[in-house]
């Protein structure tokens, strides 16, 4: 099993919690947790159609897919 690297370059105190607040927003609103079912801490509806587009997290660290 490979595992990615992933390096972030904190800047500072500040940055950091950007950083971290950022990563907390998308482990709480996007990320799946097989634990809920494949759901999110913080529900979201289901999106069944319409064209798919990716968002980039913490500089292309994680993405998030979702209908438009």
């Amino acid at each position: 099993m490979s595992v990615p690297t992933a390096i972030v370059i904190v800047l500072g105190e500040a940055h950091l919690r950007q950083i971290m607040k950022s990563y907390a927003r998308y482990y709480n609103g996007f990320r799946t947790h097989r634990s809920l079912n494949k759901d999110t801490p913080n529900s979201r509806p289901v999106q069944r159609s319409g064209p798919i587009s990716s968002y980039a997290i913490l500089a292309g660290l994680h993405h998030h897919y979702a209908r438009v």
